[in-house]
């Protein structure tokens, strides 16, 4: 029996619980993502394949129904009003009806699968991020070359991307030019010119939209994800010549960043690429969510960061492949905005934002974080302590 769910419904309830994820797949009910962690709410039932062809359809733009059809796999943003199902009425009806979403729908065992996130409408700041001061000071003081945050899938690359091109905006009269696949925050222009460029709505992919960015004018670029050679060797050519770019990278750390993108080169051009990176590079900056204490942190995640800063000894690590070398250069370096995620993590546990296990879960070295914590272990422990009764 087909299950009567609406969309409609299941985006309304992402808004009330404040989900930041819906995943729907045949033969599960209805998942949310809700402080980092899947639930399905009580009394949904399992969707079968017709279900989720219905469902899904509801939100994929005509326009896009065929590509999807033809590849089996489809990511784009989108608007839906999302007010309560059952506002008959005007004075039932909420404010900011209209929410974005980004979603990737797909096919798996024959039925439509589809991960959508929704984009909350306000770009976060640096404080509601809880990120460090240096995310700030890069946006600020640089004006050329390349930055990179990385992460894993779901670690905050997006929004902590868009918090920092939105201090652009804010502070200085830059041409802006973003390609993204697809658009999530939309940047409204303040004292810089903005456009937003999205793949299979505004060009049809983005090699076509780096072809021709720099015969736009840009002073600041923002590429959505950079995932293979062409894109890299766009990047790094448009920070060689001036221009400041923002990229993003799947990637767990920043030592994991130059060997992926080493890795997109074939063997005789290593070099050469590892030179071009070396000068044109500005920062890396990786980061993981952790599940936080919300009466403290005021939020569900937080994030963990690693901070790597161009200076003369990372040019040279960079450029002779000694990439292993760089953590000990972050850790040489804190007095100049660098970080590791393990002084990230400890920061957190003394802020009481974390707890200890917390904190020992994500830690990429137990005993150094052990280390860095002592003198603080009965704070720490009253911590867990705390929150686990």
């Amino acid at each position: 029996m087909s299950i009567k769910l609406t969309m409609r419904q299941l985006l309304y309830n992402m808004r009330k619980t404040d989900a930041s994820d819906l995943h729907i797949k045949a033969g599960l009910p209805p998942i949310y993502r809700v402080g980092g962690h899947l639930k399905s709410p009580p009394g949904l039932p399992s969707l079968n394949a017709e279900d989720t062809e219905r469902l899904l359809t509801e939100i994929i733009p005509p326009q896009l129904r065929k590509r999807f059809d033809e590849k089996g796999d489809l990511d784009f943003s989108c608007y839906q009003d999302v007010e309560r199902p059952d506002a008959a009425h005007e004075s039932d009806r909420e404010p900011h009806k209209h929410d974005r979403f980004r979603c990737n729908i797909f096919r798996a065992g024959g039925a439509m699968h589809g991960a959508i996130r929704r984009v909350k409408p306000e770009i976060p700041t640096f404080e509601s991020l809880h990120l460090p001061d240096v995310y700030r000071k890069i946006a600020d003081e640089l004006h050329e070359g390349l930055v990179l945050v990385v992460g894993v899938t779901g670690s905050g690359k997006s929004t902590t991307l868009a918090c920092m091109l939105e201090r652009v905006n804010q502070t200085r009269a830059e041409n802006i030019i973003t390609i993204e696949d697809p658009v999530e925050y939309l940047i409204t222009p303040k004292q810089s010119v903005v456009s937003q460029r999205e793949i299979g709505t505004d060009v049809p992919s983005y090699g076509e939209a780096l072809k021709y960015m720099v015969r736009q004018d840009p002073d600041v670029v923002f590429i959505g994800e950079m995932r293979d050679h062409d894109t890299v060797l766009a990047a790094i050519q448009a920070a060689e010549t001036g221009h400041l770019v923002f990229g993003s990278m799947h990637t767990a750390d920043t030592m994991q960043a130059f060997s992926r993108i080493v890795e997109f080169f074939p063997q005789h051009e290593h070099a050469f690429i590892r030179s071009a990176m070396a000068n044109s590079l500005k920062a890396v900056c990786a980061q993981r969510l952790l599940p936080a204490n919300v009466d403290v942190a005021g939020v569900p995640v937080v994030p963990a960061t690693e901070v790597l800063l161009s200076n003369a000894t990372v040019r040279e690590k960079i450029r002779e492949a000694e990439d292993t070398d760089l953590p000990a250069v972050i850790n040489a370096s804190s007095a100049d905005g660098m970080r590791s995620f393990t002084r990230s993590l400890a920061e957190l546990v003394e802020s009481e934002m974390v707890m200890l296990s917390t904190a020992m879960d994500y830690a990429p070295n137990r005993e150094a974080l052990s280390s860095r914590l002592k003198g603080v272990e009965v704070k720490a422990s009253t911590l867990v302590s705390r929150v686990k009764g």
